[in-house]
């Protein structure tokens, strides 16, 4: 039986009978086919598998590469048209003109003598766990709103990259999460890549959205420890790291650790407090340990800060410090549930039964000392010169760009590198490429420059501004 190639001109491509599309088996790619080419076997010129060619237009699975996205909740989310590969371009083109990830391109028709990298395929929606979730990160480079997130499982099912353990963890602890926590896929996946790059969360959100839920389901799921801290304008730095207290018995001063020593720490409305409360988590964040009348505590691994603050109220509340927004590896934004996954909300949580006994019945799919080891692992991703190179050139840039008062710090390099590194072994891989940086780019630098004056009079915001300094940064083809 004869072999057809993939993606070649056609009459049918070209206006004639509609042609063939469907998923390859083998990378995921939309690939598309004359329809004479019905019921012969065909070569994907990407991952060269051959397989079966459809007998007729067929539309892909629904929870496959390719999906129409859908209305359903979380258990049957919406799936994204694969998107262009930023980076992946023929020899000779412009990489960074490519239309954005989350756009609907139009398909692919290789000419004579196009060419792709051997070791980079072409990215779907699900090659980037974190893209599609941690906001918008890539649909609006182009003007386009955003469309609805995935969910994990989504992502997991159709992820690029070899099975491998970190893959398999990561599918597990979403699983599990789903089952009490509705929603927020980019809150909870973006927590995920902070707590194994080693690094902390601040959320921009309106009350009511299941933060505190959200961080008592992964402290069961994770088996760790889970605290909180409600900042309000009297809280003292001593009610967060403790304070030596007299001991009658022994007739001497003995430690008592406030609520900060544990493994995830809720900040609750952390713009609520001034400035000297603030500084109390400064080497907490950094250094994890507590400095106490010159002893120093050490805070157990893993620690994870989940900051929230408010965007709405403004009376009684204190911006926080460059110093202490630094620190914070992420900046997400949550909103109001989809119409769908409100209503399974409404569903699950209104039937009076004890959050706790919920909780217990959570499988705890890993442990403490498994989070540190998968957190080294994933700091072993490689990362090309060429790579760091570009996320260099998009840090610098932030500190010249004329709209932005103040750029970003060393620190959040560092943060991209880490983030592109965990995101590179989510989707099975052992090498991190440009789109793991563009993916995370928004939420890893969006609270680390500062719009000059001219530039908030002129209403910029800063995602839109950070959109076109990305854009304006050659891709790298590694």
């Amino acid at each position: 039986m004869s072999t057809t190639p993939f993606g070649q001109n056609s009459p049918a491509s070209q206006g004639g009978a509609l042609p063939l599309e469907f998923p390859c088996t083998g990378c995921g790619r939309m690939l598309k086919v004359p329809p004479e080419a019905a019921g012969r076997q065909a070569k994907c010129p990407q991952c060269s598998s051959v397989q079966q060619v459809p007998g007729s237009s067929a539309s892909p699975p629904a929870n496959g590469p390719g999906a129409a996205p859908t209305s359903s909740g979380l258990n049957s989310p919406p799936v994204y048209s694969p998107p262009s590969s930023t980076g992946y371009t023929p020899s000779g083109a412009a990489s960074h003109t490519s239309p954005p990830p989350h756009s609907s391109p139009p398909p692919q028709q290789p000419s004579e003598g196009m060419t792709f990298m051997p070791d980079r395929a072409p990215v779907t929606a699900a090659a980037a766990p974190v893209a599609a979730s941690v906001g918008d990160v890539l649909a609006g480079m182009g003007g386009a709103s955003a469309p609805a997130a995935p969910s994990a499982a989504t992502v997991q099912r159709a992820a690029q990259g070899r099975d491998t353990e970190v893959r398999r963890l990561y599918e597990r602890i979403t699983k599990e999460i789903a089952k009490v926590y509705v929603g927020q896929d980019e809150l909870v996946l973006g927590t995920l890549v902070a707590l194994f790059s080693g690094g902390h969360v601040l959320i921009e959100s309106v009350p009511g959205l299941g933060k505190t839920l959200f961080v008592r389901t992964m402290g069961q799921v994770l088996g760790c420890q889970f605290g909180r801290i409600q900042f309000t304008a009297d809280l003292m730095p001593s009610d967060i790291t403790g304070a030596p207290m007299y001991d009658m018995k022994s007739q001497e001063f003995r430690f008592r650790p406030g609520p900060v020593f544990t493994q995830l720490l809720l900040a609750d409305e952390i713009n609520r407090s001034p400035a000297k409360t603030h500084a109390a988590l400064l080497e907490i964040m950094q250094e994890y340990r507590v400095t106490i009348d010159g002893t120093s505590h050490v805070i157990a691994r893993p620690f994870l800060v989940l900051a929230t603050q408010n965007p709405i109220e403004s009376e009684g509340t204190y911006n926080l410090p460059e110093a202490q927004l630094d620190r914070f590896m992420f900046k997400l934004k949550a909103d109001y549930p989809r119409e769908s996954e409100e209503a399974d909300i409404l569903k699950m949580h209104s039937m009076q039964i004890d959050l706790t006994n919920r909780l217990s019945e959570l499988e705890t799919v890993t442990s403490p000392d498994d989070i540190i080891k998968v957190t080294r692992e994933t700091g072993e991703v490689r990362i090309d010169d060429r790579l760091v190179d570009y996320i260099n050139k998009i840090v610098r840039l932030t500190r010249g760009w004329p709209q932005f008062h103040m750029g970003a710090s060393p620190r959040a390099g560092i943060a991209l590198m880490q983030a592109a590194r965990t995101l590179a072994a989510f989707s099975g891989r052992d090498y991190a490429v440009p789109d793991d940086v563009v993916q995370i780019a928004l939420p890893a630098l969006r609270h680390r420059v500062i719009l000059t004056a001219e530039a908030e009079v002129e209403g910029h915001q800063v995602d839109e501004l950070l959109r076109q300094l990305i854009r304006s940064v050659e891709v790298p083809r590694i």
